[in-house]
């Protein structure tokens, strides 16, 4: 029996053979922030790895109370990966890169951030706030893997992408005053 690509990176990854049709297609999430509500559309079905991760995440709970620790205007906001007061907040396990899936770092759309190495993206996610081509995937470097796309709330983005920020604990810059917090992440059935 041939196994995809996916199948054997999902064996190592699990132990185990997990069919891909396990993730829902399109799987919607409910970020309900100090600043108003996002609805975000995943796509399980071009990154099935990265949406499994992130719907364990949301069921968990992992997400709540955690804040927008990284804005930057007019390129995007990052979350998921600090607590108030910036106190790291991090699972243990990394995640493969996705981003070769046809997904583009377009406005609107919910990419994985990740350290420099490529296979390195745990929990923290951005949104963003206009078209990143650099964040692409290239013949000569990976790129950020996009896994769904803000349907709702795209404003609230916007609201957020334009709050005051400056620099805060070992962060340089680009830190809000003010916290952003996600008070809950669920799952959502859109109407």
């Amino acid at each position: 029996m041939k196994r995809s690509l996916l199948t054997i990176i999902l064996i190592v990854m699990t132990g185990t053979a997990v069919p891909q049709d396990r993730v829902p297609a399109h799987p919607y999430i409910k970020l309900e922030t100090t600043e108003g509500d996002i609805v975000l559309e995943l796509d399980g079905r071009r990154a099935p790895i990265t949406v499994r991760n992130f719907l364990a995440l949301v069921d968990d709970g992992y997400f709540d109370g955690t804040i927008f620790h990284r804005v930057i205007p007019d390129f995007m906001i990052q979350g998921g990966g600090y607590t108030p007061g910036l106190k790291l907040k991090e699972p243990s396990d990394f995640i493969v890169n996705e981003s070769g899936n046809g997904l583009r770092n377009s406005r609107g759309t919910i990419a994985m951030a990740r350290q420099q190495a490529p296979h390195t993206a745990m929990a923290q996610f951005f949104i963003n706030v206009k078209d990143n081509n650099s964040l692409n995937p290239a013949r000569d470097h990976w790129g950020y893997a996009v896994f769904g796309v803000v349907i709702e709330g795209m404003d609230v983005v916007d609201n957020i992408a334009g709050v005051r920020t400056g620099p805060q604990g070992d962060f340089e810059t680009d830190v809000p005053i003010v916290p952003v917090v996600i008070k809950t992440a669920s799952r959502f059935e859109f109407e």
